[in-house]
C-alpha cells in the first residue's frame, strides 16, 4: 500500500466507494475515477479535488494514468458490468486490480476494527456506534453506508490520520460497515462485530437463505474478540450461544430495553445492561427497530468501557443517517419523508415508523423497487407491506446492474396488492401527479435513482406550504 501513489476507482460514486476515495484523497494519493451518472456525491468528490468522468472510455483513463502500474491501484465495485470497457482494458493489461471489500480489508487489518453487518440497520448502527465513540472522545475513524446527518459525510478521519501519510501499521480504531453483498464482509476480521439482523437477500449472489446464513455464521467466525447479535438471529449464526445478545422487548437479551415511551416525536427509554440499568435514554429517531439500533450501539460502548453519561450524550445528540427516516418538509399540514428502504422489512419498518409518529394521518408512499431478481423473489413480501400504505404509487422497477426479467414489473406487484388505492407513475410524471394530490403525510421509498425525485418534490411541495 505504501507503494501505491494512483487510486482508480470504477464505479466511484457509490457509497461505499466514495468513502474509500475520500480516504486515499485525504492520505495525499492522487485520486480519480469512473461513474455511470452525476449525482450529488459525484459533484461532491469533484470539489474535494477528486476528477471523475462519466463515459466508458479508454482513451480518458489512458490520459490520466502517468503511473508506472507498480504504484497504480485499480478499486472496483461488483456493480460494474462484465462488458465494460475499461474494466477489461485493466484486466487484459494486469494492473493491479482489487474489490471494494478487499481494500477495506487491508485498510482495517492492522486496527481495532468495530464491524457492522446485517441484511437491515447497519448503516445506521454503525453510524451511532461512530456518533458514540466521537463523543466519548475515543477519535475513531468510520467508513459508512451512508451519510450522517451530524458530520455530512460517509467517512470519519481520527485525527491521527488527518494530513498523515497513508499508514500501514496502525490505523487505530475504525468503524466500517460490513456489507454481505457478494460476501464482501468476509474480507474483514473485526474485534467487535454487531449481527443485525439475517433476512434473506441478495438471492441473486447466494441462491438460497441458507446459504447467506453461512456467509454470516463464517463471518461471525473472523471476529476477534466480541460477537454482538440480535436476540431473535442467535439460532440463525452458528457459534451463536457463544454471543452477547441484545433486543428491544425480549427480557432474555443481555441487553434490552423497557419503559419505553414517545414524547415530543422522541423515545425516552431505558436500558439494561449486564451490569445496570442505564436510565433517561433519549433517541430523536422514530422507530422502535431504532431503539433496538442504539442498543446494539449501547453493548459496543459498554465493551469500549464509555461511560453511561457519555453513553446517553452520543444516543441523544445523534441526528441520523440521510435517506434513513430523512424529513425534507415537516410543517403542520403536510410531512415529507426520505427513505432509503428496499426490501420488505425496510418497508415495513420505515411506514410502521410513520404510522406510530402520526397516528391518524393519511400515509402516502412512493416506491422505486430495486432490482428485477430481488422484486421478483419477494413479490408476496413486498405486496404486503406496502399495502401498509393509506395510498401507494409504484415507479417501475431500477435495474441497477441486471438486465429485465420478463414479467417481473411494477404491474405484477400492483397486481399482487389488496389496497384499491395504488397506481403506477412514470417518470416523466411524478412531480407533476403529486404536486397536485392533497398529502399529509408523504414517503419517497426506495434505493435506485428516486433520490433525485426529491428536491424536485420538494420544490413543488413547498409551493402550496
Amino acid at each position: 500500500m505504501k507503494n501505491i501513489q494512483y487510486i482508480y476507482f470504477l464505479g466511484i460514486g457509490g457509497i461505499g466507494m466514495s468513502a474509500l476515495a475520500r480516504y486515499f484523497n485525504a492520505m495525499g494519493k492522487s485520486v480519480s475515477g469512473y461513474d455511470k451518472t452525476p449525482t450529488k456525491l459525484t459533484n461532491d468528490l469533484i470539489s474535494e479535488g477528486i476528477k471523475i468522468h462519466f463515459e466508458d472510455d479508454i482513451n480518458l483513463i489512458k490520459s490520466e494514468i502517468q503511473n508506472p502500474k507498480s504504484e497504480i491501484l485499480i478499486v472496483y465495485t461488483p456493480a460494474i458490468p462484465a462488458d465494460h470497457k475499461e474494466f477489461n482494458y485493466f484486466k487484459a493489461n494486469n494492473f493491479n486490480i482489487k474489490k471494494r471489500a478487499e481494500v477495506l480489508g487491508m485498510i482495517t487489518e492492522a486496527s481495532y476494527t468495530i464491524g457492522v453487518a446485517g441484511t437491515h440497520g447497519k448503516t445506521t448502527t454503525s453510524s451511532l456506534i461512530a456518533h458514540v465513540l466521537k463523543t466519548a472522545d475515543l477519535d475513531p475513524s468510520a467508513f459508512l453506508g451512508g451519510l450522517t446527518q451530524n458530520y455530512n459525510t460517509n467517512l470519519l478521519l481520527s485525527n491521527n490520520l488527518k494530513n498523515a501519510e497513508l499508514q500501514t501499521e496502525n490505523t487505530g480504531l475504525v468503524v466500517v460497515e460490513a456489507d454481505e453483498y457478494d460476501r464482501s464482509f468476509l474480507t474483514l476480521h473485526p474485534e467487535i462485530a454487531v449481527i443485525t439482523s439475517v433476512d434473506a437477500d441478495h438471492l441473486d449472489i447466494y441462491g438460497d437463505k441458507k446459504y447467506m446464513e453461512e456467509s454470516y455464521s463464517l463471518f461471525a467466525s473472523q471476529v476477534r474478540s466480541k460477537l454482538i447479535l440480535k436476540k431473535s438471529i442467535v439460532n440463525n449464526i452458528a457459534s451463536g450461544d457463544r454471543a452477547i445478545t441484545y433486543s428491544v422487548s425480549d427480557t432474555t437479551a443481555d441487553y434490552f430495553a423497557q419503559n419505553i415511551k414517545i414524547e415530543n416525536a422522541a423515545y425516552h427509554y431505558e436500558v439494561v445492561t449486564p451490569t445496570g440499568i442505564f436510565k433517561n435514554m433519549t433517541l430523536g429517531l422514530p422507530g422502535l427497530h431504532n431503539v433496538e439500533n442504539s442498543i446494539a450501539a449501547v453493548a459496543v460502548a459498554c465493551l469500549m468501557n464509555i461511560s453511561e453519561q457519555k453513553i446517553r450524550e452520543g444516543l441523544k445528540t445523534f441526528r441520523g443517517v440521510k435517506r434513513r427516516f430523512d424529513y425534507q418538509i415537516k410543517t403542520e399540514k403536510l410531512v415529507f419523508i426520505d427513505d432509503y428502504a428496499h426490501h420488505p422489512e425496510e418497508l415495513k419498518a420505515c411506514i410502521n415508523s410513520a404510522k406510530e409518529m402520526y397516528p391518524g394521518k393519511k400515509i402516502t408512499g412512493i416506491f422505486q423497487p430495486h432490482l428485477f431478481s430481488r422484486t421478483r423473489d419477494f413479490a408476496d413480501e413486498f405486496a404486503k407491506s406496502l399495502d401498509l400504505l393509506d395510498v401507494c404509487v409504484l415507479m417501475e422497477i431500477y435495474p441497477a446492474r441486471e438486465l429485465p426479467i420478463e414479467g417481473v414489473n411494477s404491474k405484477m406487484l400492483l397486481d399482487k396488492m389488496r389496497s384499491t388505492n395504488k397506481s403506477i407513475c412514470q417518470k416523466a410524471d411524478l412531480v407533476k401527479e403529486i404536486g397536485e394530490r392533497k398529502l399529509e403525510v408523504l414517503i419517497t421509498l426506495g434505493a435506485g435513482d428516486i433520490d433525485t425525485f426529491v428536491e424536485p418534490l420538494k420544490n413543488e411541495l413547498m409551493k402550496t406550504q
